[in-house]
């Protein structure tokens, strides 16, 4: 069974930075495609950024050139780094694994405020 478990979240002003991480288990890691997504209060949930095992990646607009995910195979680990947050930040961030069928884990809140 699939575990994907985030921590990292928190609050913190506008212009600060988060690092997520999300510990996977379960799954054969290095086969995973790994991504984030996120979900505000009343919104759909969106990807955020994406990472291939080839280690090519996606980012959405609205976080491009902030954010940076990354992972590590030898420790079934993905992070996020958010830098320049700003306030259309907060949400519940979510982690989620593709080898076949989409995982989820938990979620984390992240909340950018003054």
């Amino acid at each position: 069974q699939v575990q994907l478990v985030e921590s990292g979240g928190g609050l913190v002003q506008p212009g600060g930075s988060l690092r997520l991480s999300c510990a996977a288990s379960g799954l054969t890691f290095s086969s995973a495609g790994m991504s984030w997504y996120r979900q505000a209060p009343g919104q759909e949930r969106e990807v955020v950024a994406r990472i291939w095992t080839d280690g090519s990646t996606y980012y959405a607009n609205s976080v491009k050139g902030r954010f940076t995910i990354s992972r590590d195979n030898g420790k079934n680990e993905v992070y996020l780094q958010m830098n320049s947050l700003k306030p259309g930040d907060t949400a519940v961030y979510y982690c989620s694994a593709f080898l076949g069928s989409r995982s989820w884990g938990q979620g984390t809140q992240v909340t950018v405020s003054s």
